[in-house]
């Protein structure tokens, strides 16, 4: 389920979509593939309440006994384990300008995902969690932050593709600033499929190049 995405846009032109105050990535120029494990720019508010871009890595530590492999999404919000990473202080906006989704059928075939209409931004978001975290990750030991984004079920668009779940996809830039100062309860409506009309679906050959 969505483990891999891209963001094309550069530095500059995500401090400006997001009306970011504080920039930490060092110079982001665009990936057309972020995978888990990876370095990536996140959106958070900072200890003054603005928004801060800094870049984080991909994937939380799982809970307890459920095996060593980072967490890249999450759909379980009820679980105590996640409902502690809810709070405002711990959301993020996760910058996206593609998602991919790989068909359930052999052969599995990439299919990638993009907002679309006439207001549609040249960014959107995922609705993401992040944490601070103590450990190794790619060979590096010492204070890492990792972000995660949430799932929910997949929408018309994604069901015939992928039909177990989709990411939580936040098209509009209001629904970003909900997400990130609005209560548990209101950040949480939010959790549900992208309308259909605002996603389009590329075939494989169009890629992440975009």
């Amino acid at each position: 389920m969505c483990n891999l995405y891209s963001l094309t846009r550069t530095r500059d032109e995500l401090v400006g979509l997001f009306d970011v105050a504080r920039d930490t990535t060092g110079g982001w120029v665009g990936a057309a593939g972020v995978y888990p494990d990876m370095l990536a720019p996140v959106v958070r508010l900072d200890e003054e309440g603005g928004r801060e871009l800094g870049a984080m890595r991909w994937g939380f530590p799982p809970p307890p006994k459920a095996g060593s492999r980072p967490v890249t999404n999450v759909r379980n919000v009820t679980s105590p384990f996640w409902r502690n990473w809810l709070k405002p202080e711990f959301r993020c906006l996760v910058p996206v300008t593609a998602f991919c989704e790989w068909s359930d059928s052999r052969p599995k075939v990439q299919h990638w995902f993009e907002v679309v209409g006439e207001d549609a931004p040249p960014v959107f978001a995922f609705a993401g969690i992040w944490r601070p975290w103590r450990g190794t990750r790619k060979g590096e030991t010492g204070e890492h932050r990792l972000f995660s984004f949430l799932t929910c079920e997949s929408n018309e668009i994604v069901r015939p593709i992928h039909a177990k779940a989709m990411p939580v996809v936040l098209a509009d830039p209001e629904d970003w600033d909900l997400w990130l100062t609005g209560s548990t309860e209101e950040a949480l409506e939010l959790q549900r499929p992208c309308p259909a009309v605002r996603l389009a679906v590329k075939p494989a050959a169009s890629s992440a190049a975009r």
